[in-house]
């Protein structure tokens, strides 16, 4: 169902904006025209495109979770598309798309696109109740599971109980898995490492395999349900994996290739923004344009970051940050609301000390107190740091030593699964966080 869903909103935008081109072409214009070979297939090829990529920012049709946030998403989504193309011809001078694909559109795609949406909202929640999971490992483990089915998954599901080894192998006449199982109703069972080397567990696991059950390591739930390894199974061994950016040299350069072409946009981009940023520094944010400071890179390197300075000058940049931290001025909020702070690391891509996708470099004293408290945190400098990375968009900002050990299992998932793919989804994703408001 939720392959439908994606398939009709896929299909929905093209199909209005193609359909009322060619009414217009064949019944509208005064003097009708061939559609297929004038210039407007053209643009309205790019009006697809630009609500494709605007409706998905705005988190349709998989996100919204209200019906009402379906429509605000969908107006939202399609105004962007007027707005841009209505933008290109005042620029150009010329009437790409007649008004009456234009706007004829926005009001066939607003409740379209909503209802869609809608679609995909009742679609999640019956997934989730479909993924009824029990569980079988520590009590600290169930506990942090527990938790963590709470923040974005990747694949909906419910934890409906958990039990320890203790509990199904004991002689205490507790009800065997199997019981609980029927009881409960779940079918997902999620075994953590201590339930794996039971036994008597995985004997009753294959027996509820048999029955209908699907069955998960504890890993590979959290790979599949939540895009990230649980750190309290990671083991040295298990983070022995083919890196992308190690192992496979064509993946290697063509990403760098990938990124000097979007550093040199990006470059493009802060030009024009230094002035606007210049002028807001003169009057709410007085002090040097760029904040520069140590990072760690890649192989342990240090190198120097950019950005546009948000906080008043002096102050101690090398503390953690948090959302409401004093520290910043109203002008830098701004920016940093609208991500404009991170316009000039455009020039760390460039110079190859940042690549558009990767973990976030952390600062030198950071890396040294984490490398002794997290386990393996280093392997985290296998690849050049990004401007984005999966554990931004997964987790966000991390403001302290619990919200690093979060965002590391989710470095851990990206260096294990990195790729072509995997970069473009994280891109896309990222502007998605950024057209839903999403920032620091």
């Amino acid at each position: 169902m939720a392959h439908l869903t994606r398939l009709l909103h896929v299909l929905a935008i093209p199909a209005v904006v193609l359909g009322l081109s060619k009414v217009h072409a064949s019944v509208v214009a005064v003097d009708s025209y061939d559609f297929t070979s004038s210039s407007r297939l053209t643009w309205a090829a790019a009006f697809i495109v630009l609500i494709w990529v605007a409706a998905y920012a705005v988190g349709l049709p998989a996100l919204v979770r209200t019906i009402r946030a379906a429509f605000t998403s969908a107006l939202v989504a399609v105004v962007i598309g007027v707005g841009g193309v209505s933008a290109a011809q005042l620029v150009l001078g010329d009437a790409l798309l007649p008004r009456f694909v234009v706007f004829g559109s926005a009001l066939v795609l607003v409740p379209v696109l909503g209802a869609v949406g809608a679609l995909g909202m009742r679609t999640m929640q019956r997934a989730a109740q479909r993924e009824r999971v029990f569980f079988v490992g520590g009590v600290a483990e169930a506990a942090q599971l527990q938790e963590d089915l709470h923040e974005g998954l990747e694949r909906p599901a419910v934890l409906l109980a958990a039990a320890t080894v203790s509990e199904l192998v004991g002689e205490g006449g507790e009800p065997s898995l199997i019981e609980r199982l029927d009881a409960t109703r779940a079918n997902l069972l999620v075994l953590d490492v201590s339930a794996q080397a039971e036994p008597g567990i995985v004997a009753q696991a294959a027996s509820g395999h048999e029955r209908g059950v699907r069955v998960r390591t504890l890993s590979l739930f959290y790979e599949e349900w939540l895009g990230k390894l649980p750190i309290s199974e990671l083991e040295r061994v298990s983070l022995l994996f083919d890196v992308g950016e190690l192992h496979r040299a064509r993946y290697a350069r063509m990403k760098r290739v990938f990124d000097i072409g979007a550093g040199v946009v990006g470059c493009a981009a802060l030009l024009v923004a230094v002035p606007f940023v210049l002028v807001g520094n003169l009057l709410g944010n007085r002090g040097p344009l760029l904040f520069r400071q140590e990072r760690v890179g890649k192989g342990g390197s240090t190198f120097t970051i950019l950005k546009f300075r948000t906080m008043t000058a002096g102050s101690d940049d090398n503390e953690w940050t948090t959302d409401s931290d004093p520290r910043i001025t109203p002008f830098g909020r701004m920016l940093r609301v609208a991500h404009l702070d991170e316009l000039p690391q455009a020039v760390n891509i460039v110079r190859g000390d940042l690549s558009l996708v990767g973990p976030r470099p952390e600062q030198t004293r950071y890396v040294e107190e984490l490398a002794e408290k997290l386990p393996f945190y280093r392997l985290r400098h296998l690849v050049r740091p990004g401007l984005t990375g999966w554990a931004q968009v997964k987790y966000g900002y991390a403001g302290d030593e619990r919200d690093a050990l979060q965002k590391l299992q989710y470095e851990f998932f990206y260096l294990r699964r990195q790729g072509f793919a995997f970069d473009a989804r994280i891109v896309a994703r990222t502007l998605r966080h950024l057209g839903s408001g999403g920032g620091r």
